[in-house]
């Protein structure tokens, strides 16, 4: 496995890229469906796009808010 993959469960890891790809992006006026597809775009990402919920999206919505 790549050292530098990622998957759901790295919330902050997944946040941090996040705010460095769309530092002029406010988290919370994205759609999931919109941070959905901009997490499985991120370079290195390899989990399952079908493995995330709700909850997840919404842990890496408060993650990226605080990195703000």
């Amino acid at each position: 496995m790549d050292r530098d993959a990622f998957t759901w469960t790295d919330v902050h890891e997944i946040s941090w890229r996040l705010a460095d790809a769309h530092p002029d992006v406010d988290p919370l006026t994205l759609r999931f469906t919109d941070l959905h597809r901009w997490i499985t775009e991120l370079p290195g990402f390899n989990g399952d796009p079908k493995k995330s919920n709700e909850k997840i999206l919404e842990a890496i919505q408060m993650a990226w808010l605080e990195e703000r």
